[in-house]
């Protein structure tokens, strides 16, 4: 867990509105006996591994944020339904964002298309976020900008629309708000994993290399996390 005293009242009072966001989402699906996921798969037929959920992902074309659910085969990530992969797309990004030269790879043609890759989020067989993680910049396909650069589009990240689902929309970009501290603590540890690996695996193109696939991993609890703030809150006031 982060230091949250270390955050400004500022900061902490938009993770705690942000708090309240994603548990008035999940509130109102569990009305009707529905969860984060169910909603998300509803009408999509069989759910199969590794497709990705909705068909076509989600995309906001205001502000470029992207995000789609996927599985796993169960035996790769035990105790795991699925997890959402959230991106944000370059017309979305901070002015002056360029990707980082990495070699070994071309860029996308299209002037969107060199999209970044933020945080995936694990979701139990309940329906309820269990943990945060990076990735390999094979997995996902992404363009690789640096750590510093993808923190700078944290904040950007935004799904305001109705469809696929309004509750989850909103769920998601609050939880991207809500767990801020950590996903920048995440990225952070991604870039020093892969330069960890280049150092030991010379040999090694670390950003197509499938013996690295999880880059950095933190278990998350959306109560605890909510408790810590107001305590930190309290202590600031």
């Amino acid at each position: 867990m982060p230091d949250f005293s270390r955050l400004s009242i500022a900061e902490l009072k938009r993770m705690a509105k942000a708090g309240a966001e994603a548990l008035e989402c999940v509130r109102v699906l569990e009305k009707t006996g529905d969860n984060l996921v169910g909603e998300l798969l509803r009408g999509q037929g069989t759910y199969y591994e590794w497709n990705h959920y909705p068909d076509g992902d989600v995309f906001d074309g205001e502000s470029h944020a992207q995000y789609y659910y996927h599985a796993h085969p169960k035996e790769e990530r035990p105790g795991e339904h699925g997890h959402f992969h959230t991106f944000l797309r370059p017309k979305g990004m901070p002015p002056g964002m360029k990707p980082s030269d990495i070699g070994g790879t071309e860029l996308p043609a299209g002037d969107n298309d060199a999209l970044s890759h933020i945080v995936a989020i694990s979701m139990d067989s309940r329906g309820a976020a269990i943990a945060l993680f990076t990735t390999n910049r094979w997995v996902t396909g992404e363009t690789w900008y640096a750590a510093d650069d993808v923190i700078r589009m944290v904040d950007l990240f935004r799904v305001d629309q109705a469809r696929p689902s309004w509750p989850v929309n909103r769920w998601i970009t609050a939880m991207i708000r809500l767990f801020r501290p950590q996903i920048v603590d995440l990225l952070r540890r991604r870039d020093d994993s892969i330069a960890s690996w280049k150092l030991g695996h010379i040999e090694s193109y670390v950003f197509e290399d499938r013996r690295i696939e999880i880059t950095s991993q933190i278990a998350i609890s959306v109560p605890d996390q909510i408790r810590s703030i107001q305590a930190a809150l309290a202590g600031g006031t």
